[in-house]
């Protein structure tokens, strides 16, 4: 499998080869070649087949052979070492929980699938180390954090936007040490990314051998379609149509549905359900991409102004709006109505949503009116626990905190404030 980028004005490239380097020199995404669909005999028969079974499938053709059959299934089986429940909240409505992990978000599977892979690449390299560069606007920094500690030849920094990410968050990806390094930017997250953005195109950081672990990274991004095969395989019985409705901020894990949709898999609709930061949702409405500041808010991980994602959505509709449109919405939403998101799941069916769930929920909602003979399936892309301070006060209960959460409470906070990217270079010297 080969990579192209999608500024189409650099060589393509070999799946590590792409991962390692993360961004194409002409500051383009990069996107495989081709997809082939799946043989219908898999879908036949995927409720048969295991989690591992089922992802390797999936991911083997845009990994090829560079990486051993055996090796690769190892990976895999490292990285999905946790549940993806599919769990009923109301009548046709379903949360697909993807936080049983290690830093319980999501981004645990794509960063301990990358993780895995470029420690594979790195082996027999005694004296070449990478440089792992991500911005966070929330659960990135952590999964990030968790998914390369200790990884052989990985140095890894961190650029999280100072006082808008969650406390836990904050400890997440500051408290581990060794080879793991947070700095903390005066600003938002569009600084943070503009940084790691131009930080690889840096020829005079070209000795760092940077790459990012951010969406952006087609190791971090692909895995992601694993959770679209793992809840249609839980539904498949019930025989009906499926919508999924993703919370939505750099459009990461809809255009890794959309990828496993071109595979095959059976997903009648997508809903890029967004918060204030409207620019895909605006876009569908007058066709103007017109990506603006992120304003922050409870729903803090879909604080992106310009989602980096969104152009691998459009290469794989060949940029056809009309087209796109019969496959996917976008729905934006405010803070308030998120609140009382939260509190309507609560009080009528008990569960306990976040607010990216809650505005996954709110995207399916209004979605299903146009399917009323589908089963409805939201994200939920963290744990509340992660957002005590939005969940405790709205619901009234007090969450129970995770093993997973008390390991890193009461460890020393340990980060370097910059502002500027002058700053970030001297600091990756």
């Amino acid at each position: 499998m080969k990579y192209y980028s999608l500024n189409h004005n650099a060589p393509k490239v070999s799946f590590q080869e792409a991962v390692i380097q993360g961004l194409a020199a002409d500051k383009g995404l990069y996107f495989p070649e081709s997809i082939t669909p799946l043989p219908q005999s898999f879908f036949d028969n995927i409720e048969n087949l295991s989690h591992e079974e089922i992802a390797f499938e999936a991911i083997q053709q845009f990994v090829g052979d560079e990486i051993p059959a055996e090796t690769l299934k190892q990976i895999i089986a490292e990285t999905l070492c946790f549940d993806f429940p599919v769990v009923p909240v109301e009548n046709g409505i379903y949360s697909l929980e993807l936080f049983h992990g290690p830093t319980m978000a999501f981004k645990d599977v794509g960063a301990r699938f990358m993780s895995r892979c470029l420690g594979y690449f790195n082996k027999d390299k005694k004296d070449n180390t990478n440089t792992v560069l991500v911005a966070t606007s929330g659960d990135t920094g952590g999964a990030v954090a968790s998914g390369f500690l200790g990884v052989q030849g990985v140095e890894v920094v961190i650029l999280y936007p100072s006082g808008k990410v969650s406390d836990i968050q904050e400890r997440q990806l500051t408290t581990l040490g060794q080879n793991i390094k947070a700095l903390e930017v005066d600003g938002v997250f569009d600084d943070c990314q503009d940084m790691v953005k131009k930080a690889f195109l840096d020829e005079s950081l070209a000795h760092k051998n940077l790459t990012s672990a951010n969406s952006i990274n087609i190791a971090r991004w692909l895995p992601q379609m694993f959770y679209f095969f793992f809840a249609y395989k839980a539904l498949k019985s019930q025989n009906k149509p499926l919508v999924f409705s993703c919370p939505s901020g750099n459009f990461g894990n809809i255009c890794a549905g959309i990828i496993s949709k071109k595979m095959g898999l059976n997903i009648e609709h997508f809903v890029a359900a967004t918060n204030v930061n409207d620019t895909v949702p605006r876009f569908l409405t007058n066709g103007i991409y017109d990506p603006k500041p992120s304003i922050a808010t409870i729903s803090n991980a879909m604080d992106v102004g310009n989602p980096s994602n969104f152009i691998r959505i459009q290469e794989m509709y060949g940029n056809d709006l009309a087209q796109f449109k019969k496959d996917f919405s976008s729905y934006t939403y405010t803070d308030e109505e998120t609140l009382v998101a939260l509190k309507n799941i609560y009080n009528a069916d008990g569960y306990i949503a976040e607010p990216h769930g809650a505005v996954g929920y709110l995207g399916l909602k209004k979605e299903l009116q146009n399917y009323p003979n589908a089963i409805g399936v939201f994200l939920e892309t963290a744990h509340p626990i992660k957002f005590l301070d939005v969940v405790e006060p709205a619901l009234g209960v007090t969450l129970p905190i995770p093993t997973q959460i008390e390991s890193v409470l009461n460890k020393e906070k340990v980060s370097t404030k910059i502002k500027t990217y002058d700053e970030l270079k001297a600091f990756l010297g």
